[in-house]
């Protein structure tokens, strides 16, 4: 009798433990167990730690609570601008209804995905290049609302939703690229310009403070010779001031000839006194040379003849056919 009772005590036991080890589950504390009896959503959502089911029966399934990226592949499209761009995504979101992502959707992921994808396509066409470029916040708030409209009835929380790249054609990027430089050189031009307009000022100020005294413009200048000697420079620059270039000037201008066909202006003299002249002789007929010039012919009161040199011409013959010159 004794042998026997041991004997079905023992038996007892092994089922109690084979049913435990059948009925018992373990939910991990990121994770919602959902209970199914025979098919149908049965009591509460089970909480992390261990439960017990009815085996054969209930079938529990465990559903992951923790945040899931997912991550959207590329997109192409043609932005509103008329612009190609390949975009992609990724997606944070979590499951805050157990229930309602088992039962109203057959693979929440899949269906996120999806519906991540073709927001984003909708999202490339309303938008311009500029707003993908330099505008992504607006446009991931404009997407995170997209995807969440549909999800939050299938038990699902989107997160956050970030733009990560957009890809551009090659030909757009050197025109952006242009553009950019162009844009760079446009305010390096103004921010020198600017300082130009500045420094013109400030020496405008210094020039009108070392006018009134002519000795800091010479202490001015000792300083800049210092400071190019400290370099240790082989060569020295000596600036010369311009007041000493204005005075050479002068002088130049002082010791200058007068210019060719120019008036010498002579100190006027007094008128001289005009005494009366005696006759001239008369004139006599001109003997001609032997060579061919004309002379005078001697007076025959026995005055002496002019000069031959004084009005002693000679005659050439005109070759060139123009006027005749004595």
């Amino acid at each position: 009798m004794v042998p026997e009772l041991t004997g079905a005590i023992v038996a007892l036991i092994c089922v109690a433990l084979v049913y435990m080890g059948m009925a018992a589950r373990v939910v991990k504390q990121y994770e919602r167990g959902v209970l199914f009896r025979l098919g149908r959503v049965a009591g509460e959502v089970r909480p992390p730690g261990l439960t017990l089911i009815i085996p054969f029966v209930d079938r529990l399934t465990k559903v992951n609570m923790q945040i899931v990226t997912l991550p959207i592949p590329a997109q192409e499209g043609i932005t509103r601008d008329n612009v190609t761009v390949r975009v992609d995504a990724v997606v944070y979101f979590r499951v805050v209804d157990a229930t309602s992502a088992l039962i109203k959707v057959e693979d929440y992921k899949f269906a996120v995905s999806q519906m991540a994808q073709t927001s984003l396509r909708s999202i490339i066409g309303k938008s311009d290049l500029d707003d993908l470029l330099s505008n992504r916040e607006q446009l991931n708030q404009g997407l995170e609302l997209m995807i969440d409209s549909p999800a939050v009835g299938w038990g699902i929380q989107v997160d956050r939703v970030e733009i990560k790249d957009v890809s551009l054609p090659d030909t757009m990027k050197r025109s952006m690229a242009r553009q950019a430089e162009a844009d760079r050189e446009r305010r390096a031009r103004i921010i020198n310009a600017d300082a130009e307009l500045q420094a013109s000022k400030k020496l405008a100020e210094a020039a009108q403070q070392m006018s009134g005294t002519p000795a800091a413009l010479q202490l001015r200048l000792l300083q800049t010779v210092m400071a190019v000697s400290a370099e240790k420079n082989s060569t020295l620059v000596l600036p010369i001031p311009v007041e000493l270039l204005h005075f050479l000037e002068r002088g130049n201008r002082a010791d200058a000839p007068p210019a060719e066909g120019a008036a010498h202006q002579t100190p006027e003299q007094p008128p001289k006194e005009i005494t009366p002249q005696e006759p001239a002789p008369p004139i006599t007929p001109e003997e001609t040379a032997p060579n061919g010039d004309r002379t005078q012919a001697p007076d025959l009161n026995g005055a002496p003849g002019p000069d031959p040199e004084i009005g002693h011409h000679h005659l050439t013959p005109n070759t060139g056919g123009g006027p005749r010159t004595d």
